[in-house]
């Protein structure tokens, strides 16, 4: 595999029973993201999207299929191992935080990967996770509680958690939602500054939503009943054509300082 080969996907299938029917969430999904590419998994809700963030986040293994991540193929490597070199951001994981936990502790638990402040976090650790949140534009926060903040400024937060292990691979999951629009821009043009800072970082960002996706977004991939619609630099996959299959009515896309906006077309 290539050094800088991020994700490599290969015949990739998930199946789920219900009621005794097998049915693919995931279905025969190949597709490789190269460190400095940033990536949008697009599509209708049910269309797999998550399930596909998952698997490159070495959170779940395929029905059927080969994955690399990190150079790490899945049946050779512990996934726990994996994920610690991975940064996942997503919604949920904001609810998982104690309530006492301030935004430097939440930061200090991505030296581990989990929720769970080290015990001794040394010096240097500190001194990075407080640099992080000045890089987010939360320093002045960062002995405030976690569950006291705004959405926005826990999405922020959750993003200075994932750079703490200095992860070559970030994961957003839905990153804007439930974001008011200052929070969403703001959130936005913090992915765009660490983005220009670390230009062999590699980033993943599922959304349904095209105008929450941020200008630095190199390439997509559209799903639609777990199959890839089309995959590719986004400048020939997130155009009216395309988009329009993938969520199954006529849509048009218009392009402004490199962000990306969808309407119906008329």
């Amino acid at each position: 595999m290539s050094g800088d080969l991020l994700i490599a996907l290969e015949g990739v299938t998930v199946w789920r029973s219900s009621g005794g029917v097998r049915r693919a969430i995931v279905d025969d999904v190949s597709w490789d993201v190269r460190a400095g590419e940033h990536w949008a998994i697009v599509g209708p809700n049910g269309a797999g999207k998550t399930t596909l963030l998952r698997i490159a986040g070495a959170q779940l293994r395929p029905s059927a299929g080969t994955v690399e991540v990190l150079g790490g193929r899945f049946g050779d490597v512990q996934l726990p191992e994996l994920r610690r070199r991975i940064g996942m951001i997503e919604p949920g994981l904001g609810r998982r935080f104690y309530p006492e936990q301030r935004l430097i502790d939440v930061v200090l638990t991505g030296v581990g990967g989990t929720i769970l402040l080290p015990d001794e976090p040394i010096e240097s650790d500190v001194n990075q996770a407080f640099a992080l949140l000045e890089r987010v534009g939360l320093g002045d926060l960062a002995v405030r509680t976690f569950v006291s903040c705004s959405e926005g400024e826990r999405a922020r937060t959750l993003l200075a958690r994932g750079l703490m292990a200095d992860a070559p691979l970030i994961l957003f999951d839905e990153p804007a939602a439930g974001l008011d629009l200052a929070g969403r821009e703001l959130l936005l043009a913090t992915i765009a500054t660490v983005v220009a800072e670390r230009p062999q970082l590699g980033t993943v960002t599922v959304t349904h939503h095209i105008e929450e996706l941020p200008p630095t977004t190199t390439h997509a991939l559209l799903l639609r009943d777990g199959r890839v619609v089309a995959q590719g630099p986004v400048a020939e996959v997130l155009g009216d054509a395309s988009l329009s299959e993938c969520f199954g009515l006529p849509l048009h896309v218009e392009v402004f300082s490199g962000r990306r906006f969808v309407r119906a077309a008329t």
